[in-house]
Formats: C-alpha cells, structure tokens, sequence
C-alpha cells in the first residue's frame, strides 16, 4: 500500500543508492524461494490417514487393518511439517537469527496461527453439537460431564484429557495439540535459529532420543500392542492416549521440524552442489516402516514405529524434497508433490 500510494515511484532504485555514502547501503536479505513440495507433501499424509478412519469398517481382514490403520504412526508427519513451515517463514535465510518482524509479537503470531484452524473448528462443532449432545443423552451422561465435554472441545483443551480427547469429534485433538505447541513457537524459534548446522543436528538427535524413550517406557508400561488388532482382550488404552497425542510429544516433533528446515537454511553455496540422495528413496524408506506391522516376529506398535523409524525417515524425505525443489533440475517426485 505504501509503495502504491505513500511513496514516489523510483523509475532507477540504482541512481537513489548512488546518492547515499557506503555505509548507508544496507546489503539486501536474500528471498526465500517458495517451496511448494512441502506442502503438497501433506497428500501423501492424509490420504492414508483418511482411508484408515473408514478402514475398520470397510473390512474385517486382519492383514488388511494392519496396513491401513496406521494413522496415529502418519501424524506425526503433520506435526513436523508444522515445524518445518514455522522455521522456514519465521528464521532468516542463510543467517542464525529469526524473523524479528514475525515474532516482535508473540500474542499476534499465536492468535494468527490459531485463527487459520479455529473458526471451521468452531462452525463445525457448533453443527454438529445436538448430535454429540443427543449420544451423550443415549448413555445417560451427566449433564455436568456433558458440559465439561463441550467446553474441551470448543476451548481446544481435549488432547490434555486421555479420557476425554476423543469422545466429540476425534481427529480435533490435533488441533489441540497443535494450539498448545503453536503457543511456545515464540519462544522456540529464536533459541532454535542461532543454533549452527553442528547444534541443530544435535537437537534433533536429542529430541528423538527422548521420544523413543518415552514410547519405551509406555511399550514397557502398557504393554497395549497396536499391531495385534484381533485381541479379544478389553483395552483401556488411556496410556495410550497419553502417548500418542499428548501436547508435549507434539511439541518435540515441530522442534524437530523446526532443527530439520533450518539446517537446510543454513546451507552455503557448497552444500547446494553436493550430490544427494533422490528423495523418493527417504519416501519410500519412510513408508516402507508401515510394513512393520505385517511382521509376527518384530512387535512394534505404532509410538516405536512413530518416534524410531518413521519421523526420523519422513523428516529426511522433507529436508530431500527442499534441497531438491530449489535444485536446477528437481526429480520427479518432487515435482508431483
């Protein structure tokens, strides 16, 4: 606007810097380049994970179900795309800083972020309200429980409750966790952005250690196999629950997201020619994880599959795909994505 109106037009910017001494000449930031592949990369995300709400009843094959329900391993693809698209529009290109535009305020950053998801979040509860209402009645739910119910859901406060998060609307207990992870990306991006390649590196080493470890522990807790579908045995997965959308093992993997996009920003010119591995090798060596559940002999459920395979893999393919989007000559995959 201030260009159109504010300002006169300049027909030579060259002929003003020549006006002004040396030391007034500011050196222009480079321009990040879009990278639209990532963001395509969250097909190959949902579609799966779409299939694997319906799956359970569209068939009772056993080996079926263990391929397509693998929604709660896929999601936290999500959660690290969140973090790498965080890192890669709040941190400064080619420097060890974050955008102090971006986060100068942090409350404005937050209510940005959250108003992208809420206001559908909120229209679709609103619609949908007499329908959860109406089954709660059906089980003669206290009208307290009810109300406590309505209030997680519209406040986006359900991923903090096991017990709770999945009883109106289910997949919203991403967006829970998500809220709560986009509240501390104030904080986070600029501790995260003046890391070097070496301290970035091992921060996401950390940061996966410390969510396999906890999925050790729910593993060793629980002993809740989510490959062994056909169990006849009653489930109170509230371990579980804890394990795979709590708000804080969210927030590690956008912190890995983060760590993973700006060691890529921090590239200099001989980083970018050096060969590297197409990308649809990390694809397929991301997914090919999922197979795992196929396997009698490795009894991997899907928080060790998530946190020791599959994240790791997947946030490889991410910083493969980057590389090779700004590339002179990207691969196909890519470029589908």
């Amino acid at each position: 606007w201030l260009k159109c109106f504010g300002a006169p037009r300049v027909r030579n910017p060259q002929s003003v810097d020549s006006m002004a001494g040396d030391g007034d000449v500011k050196p222009k930031a480079p321009s990040k380049p879009r990278i639209d592949a990532i963001d395509g990369c969250r097909f190959a995300l949902v579609l799966p994970i779409v299939v694997a709400h319906f799956a359970r009843f569209s068939t009772s094959n056993e080996r079926l179900l263990k391929i397509l329900t693998q929604e709660n391993v896929l999601v936290g693809g999500f959660f690290v795309i969140s973090g790498y698209v965080a890192a890669y529009t709040s941190t400064k290109l080619g420097e060890r800083a974050a955008d102090e535009k971006k986060l100068a305020r942090p409350e404005l950053f937050f209510w940005q972020k959250v108003m992208g998801y809420y206001p559908l979040h909120f229209v679709s509860t609103l619609a949908f309200t007499p329908m959860f209402v109406w089954v709660e009645r059906q089980f003669k739910t206290p009208w307290t429980t009810t109300a406590f119910r309505a209030f997680l859901s519209f406040s986006m406060l359900q991923a903090w409750f096991p017990k709770e998060a999945e009883i109106w609307n289910q997949p919203t207990w991403f967006l829970s966790a998500l809220t709560f992870s986009n509240l501390t990306m104030p904080a986070i991006l600029p501790r995260v952005a003046e890391l070097s390649k070496v301290g970035l590196r091992k921060l996401f080493y950390a940061l996966t250690a410390v969510s396999v470890l906890q999925k050790m522990s729910y593993s060793e807790a629980a002993r809740f196999h989510q490959h062994n579908i056909s169990t006849k045995r009653k489930q109170y997965p509230l371990i579980w629950n804890l394990t795979r959308f709590h708000p804080f093992w969210a927030l590690i993997e956008m912190t890995m997201g983060i760590a993973a996009c700006r060691e890529v920003m921090l590239d200099m010119e001989e980083d970018k020619k050096k060969s590297r591995v197409n990308p649809i090798v990390w694809f397929a060596a991301a997914y090919g994880t999922l197979l795992l559940r196929l396997s009698d002999k490795l009894d991997f459920n899907d928080g060790l599959v998530r946190s020791t395979l599959f994240v790791p893999l997947y946030t490889k393919f991410l910083t493969s795909v980057h590389r090779d989007c700004i590339s002179e000559n990207p691969s196909a995959i890519t470029k589908f994505f």
